[in-house]
């Protein structure tokens, strides 16, 4: 039995595991080790930034969150996080304290791609390099329905906030999105 996911919207959301060529290789590979319901919808990759996705698909933009990956250095290295918050707040400087840097900031477009094997705009923490901590806000974590990247511009994952904080290398933090 599928899932009815109540955030949907307008969006068609098919169980991912059945329809992999909507999500980018990593977060395919990520999902055969994933316990919990995990859905896909196909959407317009024009569509794919948050207010304009929440709009056209009909679905609240408090049910969104984002995958921002950031870096930092400390002795000369490079040090990466991924930060999951709700679409209607921003990632606060306690992320800085838990990677040990002193000055953090996005990590470059091309970088982030290269890294995560992703597409930028639909970056999502499945899949992520094994080595990087996940920090997710603690709202992000009770949500019960989510809608966020797939990896690619052309479709969206629908999970469990309980999901996303169970993953490998996730912590939830609270405040982490003010």
């Amino acid at each position: 039995m599928t899932r009815t996911w109540t955030i949907a919207g307008s969006l068609t959301v098919e169980p991912a595991i059945e329809r992999t060529e909507l999500l980018a290789d990593p977060v395919a590979k990520a999902l055969t080790e994933l316990e919990g319901e995990v859905g896909v919808a196909e959407i317009d990759p024009g569509l794919a930034d948050t207010a304009a996705l929440c709009a056209a698909y009909s679905f609240p933009l408090s049910a969104a969150a984002n995958c921002v990956v950031l870096s930092g250095k400390r002795t000369g290295e490079v040090r990466y996080a991924a930060a999951m918050v709700l679409a209607t707040t921003r990632v606060n400087n306690a992320i800085k304290r838990r990677i040990d840097v002193r000055k953090i900031s996005f990590a470059p477009m091309a970088e982030a791609v290269e890294l995560t094997g992703m597409e930028y705009g639909g970056i999502t923490p499945i899949g992520l390099p094994g080595d990087w901590p996940i920090l997710v806000d603690k709202a992000v974590a009770e949500a019960p329905e989510l809608v966020l990247g797939s990896g690619i511009r052309g479709s969206k994952l629908l999970v469990s906030g309980a999901l996303v904080a169970s993953l490998p290398g996730a912590e939830v933090v609270e405040g982490l999105g003010r």
